[in-house]
């Protein structure tokens, strides 16, 4: 099949083709019912259900993708889009930027500036005049302009007419394995992403700042080719989130009881009240954050509550 041919008249979503991001992606669509096949080398693949394309991108090429409209959805790093709004405004573009649409949650990290361990470094000042290596050039021009008290605006040098300050901090570009910069002598610092820090710790660096912290996020073109279909995906995904933050929590607790219980576990708007066989009783329903379950249940049962029931939530549509 001549994909290209079949791209008319549906919805462009660049997703992650690989990396950190891609995988909870795919089961993010999944789980807003998306159905799609990708066959093997194939960056394209033609959703069944919707009138929707994805499109497979490095995470890095999808903001600008988006900003200029060639896609109207897309799911990145928020460190991505960051570094390409940098960009812009450093170039002094005006056109071609994004909308967030949702923080995914998931894909946590930080843009953090670091130093040899054993070094001199102890705080992002002394890299003035240094060399730090990046992948993120736009941010780390943008920040150590902050740094050194030049502003924003063009990059270094002249573009469109306008000549700007230079900074005394040289910025090397480097695709990756950022973390061996130090170690090789390239450079006196680095600006790189840490999820963990494990890497950051084996290649014997310390974080003295950071730059930018970093969620995937649903962003979308400030021109969708149809508003509607990108509404109700965003809907869909926002439902999904939801479900995976929030447990059912569902109890009986005596009536007397029950002004102390719902304070415990408010929910969303408010917990459901159910009337029982014994006026004296009722059973209470609310969604509960995942993370605050277990101490819910322990505060619950220390307030007279009974047979606590704890159920997983596969999706939802909240206000």
């Amino acid at each position: 099949m001549d994909l290209v041919n079949h791209l008319e008249g549906r919805l462009l979503f660049a997703v992650p083709k690989k990396g950190r991001l891609q995988q909870a992606t795919l089961d993010l669509l999944a789980g807003s019912d998306i159905q799609f096949r990708r066959e093997t080398r194939l960056d394209i693949a033609l959703v069944k259900n919707h009138d929707i394309a994805l499109v497979f991108l490095p995470a890095a090429d999808i903001p600008t993708f988006v900003g200029e409209g060639r896609v109207d959805l897309g799911i990145t790093g928020r460190d991505q889009v960051a570094e390409h709004e940098a960009v812009r405004r450093i170039k002094g573009e005006e056109d071609g930027g994004v909308e967030q649409v949702l923080d995914l949650g998931f894909g946590r990290c930080s843009l953090q500036v670091q130093v040899p361990e054993r070094g001199s470094v102890r705080e992002p000042r002394e890299l003035v005049g240094g060399n730090v290596v990046t992948s993120f050039v736009g941010l780390t021009e943008q920040y150590f302009r902050e740094l050194e008290g030049v502003g924003g605006g063009m990059m270094n040098g002249n573009v469109g007419g306008k000549e700007r300050k230079r900074l005394r901090t040289k910025i090397k570009y480097v695709g990756g394995s950022v973390e061996a910069a130090c170690a090789l002598g390239v450079a006196d610092g680095i600006v790189d992403l840490v999820e963990s820090g494990e890497t950051m710790k084996a290649a014997g660096l310390k974080a003295i700042d950071t730059v930018e912290s970093s969620t995937a996020v649903l962003i979308r073109s400030k021109h969708p080719s149809n508003q509607k279909l990108v509404d109700k995906i965003a809907s869909r995904i926002n439902g999904v989130i939801t479900a995976q933050k929030y447990v059912l929590c569902q109890y009986n607790i005596p009536r007397p009881l029950l002004e102390t219980a719902a304070k415990i576990t408010p929910g969303k708007r408010a917990p459901t009240i159910t009337a029982l066989e014994d006026p004296e009783w009722v059973a209470v329903s609310s969604m509960v954050l995942k993370e605050r379950i277990a101490s819910d249940m322990d505060e619950l049962t220390a307030n007279g509550a009974t047979d606590i029931l704890v159920l997983q939530i596969a999706n939802s549509r909240t206000g």
